[in-house]
């Protein structure tokens, strides 16, 4: 839970009342305008309206310039980011042919698979060649490949469940797989700071949803027990099926879900147990095998494993595992597997490339090294930052650590002032975060090295200071 400071929250609420106030007075005037000029669409309700429209053309589009920078390579430690230009105060921007070499902290490359690779890269060359880029089908018409026969009995062995199914987004892995999990009658228990596909996959279920507090086991209890004595809407029968998910690491938080506590509460009160790996799989645990590696949970007492190989794979895509029964009834029922088409060939050939490396099968230990690479960097840039003064969220050993900015002017400032120093952040606003709760998410990688992290810190340290985030005494220097 974020306590935010009293004065901090004060200045924060003053700022976005006095952006929202601005931009209704400039609404108005446009209005007044408006009214003298003809319109081609008489009759026609505008297609863009209400808050949204106006939180992007008052708000959003005064910092775009801090969010989508595109970039000319491989996301790695270091990346080409391409310049951009506006003559109409950000309402438009423009590339130009300037491209500024910057430390990269905001691709999810947490195990350096990304860039090119000694093991991975020839192998994904050589299954271009052999199937294409695409499979231009889906997966139960001419989309599988015995490349994905493969990847799917890797996936399985890897994450410890009889059997997986793999998918071409991660996003969809959630949105798509929950409403065919569950439906009406049922009950869906989410953590209050789930990711928006799973949210958006609950709505689409037409479950009956009920929130617990980020990452409360005990607020969970209470939650199930409630719900299972009230039962099901009006008419009280018992629900049909209760399941409760959670991640493994917080995307926007980076801490550690509490997966041993909550799942004793789930076998409790006979719940199933859905567990969105995303940010966990790959990068935390002794061999890389997540949150349940890590925290000791046995993969048997999770019902349903979800993750994505966007992260630690260098790749794209997603997966479910769980018992062969489930993976085959979602074989046979989910809209994703039937009419989506099949991840592609050289993406998959690049997951089982990047597994092999992660087990040691490549012949090398540089799989063991990379693990110990990125919780040894990601447990060294916590401690310095935190040392330092700011406030760092999320737990040891995640490579997710959130500084929070919380006042809107200083998300553009910190994002542009780090940019100049070429070091490349990402920043996080509303709606992907609460009103008040903007922050600068720091993705650490095994691919950094020491010298790489201490120039980050060095810039870091400085631009806070000139921006303000430092919300805590730093720690007096050893002598």
């Amino acid at each position: 839970m974020i306590t935010i400071p009293y004065l901090t929250a004060l200045t924060t609420y003053f700022s976005y009342g006095l952006l929202f106030a601005f931009g209704q007075l400039r609404d108005f005037f446009r209005k007044i305008i408006d009214w003298w000029q003809a319109s081609n669409l008489q009759g026609y309700a505008p297609i863009c309206l209400g808050l949204e429209d106006f939180y992007i053309r008052r708000l959003y589009l005064r910092i775009q310039d801090c969010f989508g920078r595109p970039i000319s390579s491989a996301p790695d430690a270091w990346i080409d980011v391409v310049e951009r230009s506006s003559n109409n105060n950000n309402k438009t921007l423009k590339r130009t042919a300037k491209i500024n070499r910057c430390l990269n902290l905001g691709s999810y490359n947490y195990l350096g698979f990304a860039a090119a690779d000694e093991y991975c890269t020839p192998r994904v060359i050589e299954c271009l060649k052999r199937f294409s880029p695409s499979t231009c089908s889906a997966r139960v018409d001419g989309g599988t490949t015995t490349i994905h026969t493969k990847l799917e009995e890797c996936v399985a062995n890897f994450v410890g469940k009889p059997a997986a199914i793999v998918f071409g987004m991660g996003y969809v892995t959630n949105s798509a797989i929950l409403p065919v999990l569950i439906g009406k009658g049922g009950l869906i228990i989410s953590d209050s700071l789930n990711h928006n596909s799973i949210v958006n996959g609950a709505r689409g279920s037409g479950a009956t949803i009920r929130v617990f507090q980020h990452n409360m086991p005990s607020h969970l209890e209470k939650v199930l027990r409630e719900q299972i004595a009230e039962g099901q809407p009006r008419t009280h029968r018992p629900w049909k099926k209760i399941i409760v998910v959670v991640e493994g690491i917080y995307s926007m938080e980076g801490e550690l879900c509490k997966l041993p506590e909550i799942v004793a509460v789930c076998k409790k009160y006979k719940a199933y147990v859905y567990l969105d790996e995303a940010h966990s799989i790959g990068a935390v645990g002794k061999t890389g095998r997540g949150v349940c590696e890590l925290l000791g949970v046995d993969t048997s007492d999770v019902d349903i494993m979800m993750g994505t190989f966007t992260k630690s794979f260098g790749s794209c895509g997603g997966y479910i595992a769980g018992s062969k029964e489930l993976i085959q009834y979602l074989k046979y029922t989910c809209p994703a597997h039937l009419y989506a088409t099949s991840i592609s060939p050289p993406a998959a050939e690049q997951i089982i490339s990047a597994i092999r490396v992660i087990l040691g099968q490549d012949g090398s230990n540089r799989g063991a090294q990379k693990l110990g690479r990125i919780r040894e960097n990601s447990n060294f840039f916590r401690s310095e930052l935190q040392k330092m003064g700011f406030e760092v969220l999320g737990d040891n050993d995640s490579p997710v650590m959130p500084i929070m900015l919380y006042n809107p002017a200083k998300i553009p400032a910190f994002s542009r002032e780090c940019l100049k120093q070429n070091v490349a952040i990402v920043t996080v606003a509303f709606p992907a975060t609460p009103l008040l709760l903007a922050r600068a998410r720091i993705c650490i990688s095994a691919s950094h090295t020491r010298e790489d992290m201490v120039k980050a810190l060095e810039v870091i340290n400085k631009v806070g200071e000139l921006v303000g985030i430092k919300y805590f005494p730093a720690e007096p220097k050893k002598q």
